[in-house]
């Protein structure tokens, strides 16, 4: 299968002044090696602080001024420059972010969906917005006067595009109600269907287990192992300690009884 995104050998460091102003180096990615396939949903799922932000936003070129890069990133088999990520990102790269302050304040959500279409008409901008459950008056409305729940649902609909070719989606399902996780869960899946790739950054097991092709384990900047959502969950020989220990871990491991 295709290969849409390549991590070869990836490290991401940023210098840090300790007490007395000395500088000291941390390198919380490192060595890291990945792949995103053509119309895959890979969910990369580990704690907070090991990294999984940090690859998100070195793949989007939104790293902090201060870091300092090592390794490759390739974008279906060609390296991913600074200027080429400039193009792509908005247009065939999409990114959901974790907060909804990403939207801009001062504009009203008609017109931040105009960017979803080559030729922007307001019927269109409405049938999107009607495909995402948002009633027409969102149209005229600025990000402040909407519930959070709705927000996300405006992020999601910035994704759509004729041209959307991978979709970064960094811890997107923060502390929500159950049906509207599950409406965003459903969402990855109708993406899939249109043929775009996913990838999904979380720290919930559950999520990722009931929608990823593929789940990649971070720990301290690191994979430590990529499997399937089966082979997790039967706690295969192959599967490293520590995936079985954040598995074992999860709450109500029952509720995937019944859609894995």
């Amino acid at each position: 299968m295709k290969k849409i995104i390549e991590i070869l050998n990836l490290s991401i460091s940023f210098m840090q002044y300790n007490r007395g102003f000395t500088q000291k180096e941390i390198t919380p990615v490192k060595d890291l090696t990945l792949t995103v396939k053509q119309n895959e949903i890979l969910a990369i799922v580990g704690a907070s602080g090991s990294g999984k932000s940090l690859l998100a936003h070195a793949i989007l070129g939104i790293l902090p001024t201060n870091s300092k890069i090592n390794g490759k990133i390739l974008y279906n088999g060609e390296i991913l420059t600074t200027e080429k990520i400039k193009k792509l990102r908005g247009k065939e790269i999409k990114f959901i972010p974790q907060s909804v302050q990403y939207l801009d304040p001062t504009r009203k959500i008609g017109k931040q969906l105009e960017e979803c279409f080559e030729v922007p008409t307001k019927e269109n901008i409405l049938n999107l917005l009607r495909e995402f459950s948002l009633n027409d008056k969102v149209f005229d409305y600025y990000p402040h006067e909407l519930s959070g729940g709705m927000l996300r649902r405006v992020l999601f609909a910035t994704c759509h595009g004729k041209g959307t070719n991978l979709i970064i989606a960094d811890e997107p399902t923060p502390g929500i109600h159950p049906k509207a996780l599950q409406e965003i869960l459903d969402q990855f899946i109708n993406f899939k269907k249109q043929g775009i790739s996913i990838v999904f950054i979380t720290h919930d097991m559950k999520s990722a287990m009931q929608v990823a092709d593929r789940v990649a384990i971070f720990k301290d900047g690191k994979v430590v192992g990529t499997y399937t959502p089966s082979e997790i969950k039967e706690l295969q020989a192959s599967v490293d300690s520590y995936t079985k220990k954040l598995w074992e871990t999860q709450p109500s491991n029952e509720f995937l009884e019944a859609i894995l």
